[in-house]
């Protein structure tokens, strides 16, 4: 026999809503993936699409899994299964001993580690939450927008860059939940903030618009000093070729647990040498160690802080165990 294919489904609950411009998401399902092979050696994968961001569903991924029988044969992986494709490679790349101890030296049980960009609960409760994640060791923090009252939104914005030091960062995500008008008002809003040296600096505006709505984000980026990044247009490798076809060359977040094969994206980091910023998909460790040794290849020098601050948002212990632990639990 050759390697041998497992899976195992799992469900994981948010110890709070996750609140975004696509609603609430409440709870995480994904896929883990096991291969042995005759000598008995492990390797461990995490297939944790994100359907709403552009990748298959938990089913269409455990059917393939499935339809690979008991024995893994590296068959090649559709790129319409982009989380499949970095599961699978992924596992195959731990199997190889290519995956331990290549990822950043990050604390795995703590969010103190300045080199994190910690995650601000949507709405006015962001205010509370942003000095913890700062005593956490953060100073680079990201807010979803696009989530309550535009008004009421820009108003605690004005609010955290006062109330947080000079030299700490906000990154604003919209998941591309404006409109024109609006994402001219956030950009407006943050050009002044940014003009004034005494304040914390927005980084950047994620996602302001839509997808399909490159050439106006294209534009923005051209009348506004405020840098604008994508996420949702970026979340596959075929969308990032894309994106930099059409000239798109402000910020990329990438988020490696959806984007595809890794071979692929790091091909890509290669000859391009895009402006990157790595980012969680709500993954479990599994997941997360994969995705963080991807970062440590493909970052630009110096690194901007990594968008991995989502430790503590579930409500269970499941990233303080190892991949056997996990494993096991399921």
């Amino acid at each position: 026999m050759g390697i041998e294919l497992a899976m195992r489904p799992y469900r994981r609950r948010f110890a709070q809503p996750l609140h975004t411009a696509h609603g609430p998401w409440g709870w995480r399902e994904g896929l883990l993936i096991r291969l042995r092979d005759s000598q008995g050696r492990l390797g461990y994968g995490e297939v944790a699409p994100i359907p709403w961001f552009g990748s298959e569903t938990v089913a269409e991924a455990l059917a393939f899994c499935r339809a690979q029988g008991e024995e893994w044969r590296c068959e090649e992986i559709p790129d319409a299964l982009p989380a499949t494709q970095f599961g699978l490679e992924s596992a195959q790349a731990d199997l190889a001993g290519q995956i331990a101890g290549q990822e950043p030296a990050i604390p795995a049980d703590s969010f103190a580690n300045a080199a994190i960009c910690g995650l601000l609960p949507a709405g006015e409760t962001a205010l509370a939450v942003a000095p913890q994640r700062l005593a956490q060791g953060h100073r680079t923090l990201k807010w979803k927008i696009g989530v309550g009252s535009i008004a009421d939104e820009i108003h605690w914005l004005d609010q955290l860059v006062v109330d947080l030091p000079s030299d700490a960062r906000l990154r604003l995500d919209a998941n591309g939940g404006l409109n024109l008008a609006q994402a001219e008002q956030w950009l407006t809003v943050c050009d002044r903030i940014n003009a004034n040296p005494h304040l914390a600096a927005v980084e950047y505006l994620e996602q302001p618009l839509p997808p399909d709505q490159l050439a106006a984000m294209t534009a923005l980026r051209e009348r506004y000093q405020t840098a604008i990044a994508l996420d949702e247009s970026v979340a596959t490798v075929v969308q990032l070729e894309t994106c930099w076809q059409r000239g798109w060359r402000g910020v990329f977040v990438v988020k490696p647990a959806i984007a595809g094969s890794p071979q692929q994206l790091k091909a890509f980091c290669q000859k391009h040498q895009p402006r990157l910023v790595f980012s969680s998909a709500f993954e479990t460790a599994i997941g997360r160690r994969a995705a963080l040794a991807i970062a440590a290849r493909c970052s630009p020098s110096p690194a901007p802080a990594l968008g991995f601050g989502t430790q503590g948002w579930f409500a269970d212990d499941w990233d303080t165990l190892t991949p056997a632990e996990l494993w096991d639990r399921l």
